[in-house]
């Protein structure tokens, strides 16, 4: 069974129900309105928080490291551990969370302690990293 067909994308009204998207809409605001910098972090901050609730914040930081984390938080003026679930509903398509979780040692993978080939790859909607 692929990836995608066990871990479904769910419609995002599910994820982002309109109070949360309200909440998105205005962290997003804030951060447009109080950044100086390159587009391209504010960009790529913009992503991490659009994302966040469908992978979770454990997925988050195993593709992204330390620095790159604070960074977005600072941007978006979040705690990503305090506004993203622990687990978003495709989590398990990130082939480093999935690993972290069979070995269960999480903050192992997260420190590089364990190294996972790959650990920042989703599957697509075939299945298939990529």
């Amino acid at each position: 069974m692929a990836r995608r067909d066990k871990y479904p994308t769910p419609p995002a009204e599910n994820v982002h129900p309109p109070e949360r998207a309200q909440e998105l809409v205005r962290v997003a605001n804030d951060a447009l309105n109080r950044f100086t910098g390159t587009a391209d972090e504010l960009e790529k901050a913009l992503g991490m928080l659009m994302l966040g609730d469908y992978l979770g914040w454990r997925v988050l930081v195993i593709i992204h490291n330390k620095r790159t984390i604070r960074k977005y938080e600072e941007i978006l003026a979040i705690s990503v551990r305090e506004f993203f679930p622990e687990e978003g509903p495709i989590a398990m398509r990130s082939l480093g969370y999935s690993i972290a979780t069979e070995l269960g040692n999480f903050w192992k993978v997260v420190s590089g302690d364990i190294p996972v080939e790959d650990r920042r790859e989703l599957a697509n909607t075939n299945g298939t990293k990529g």
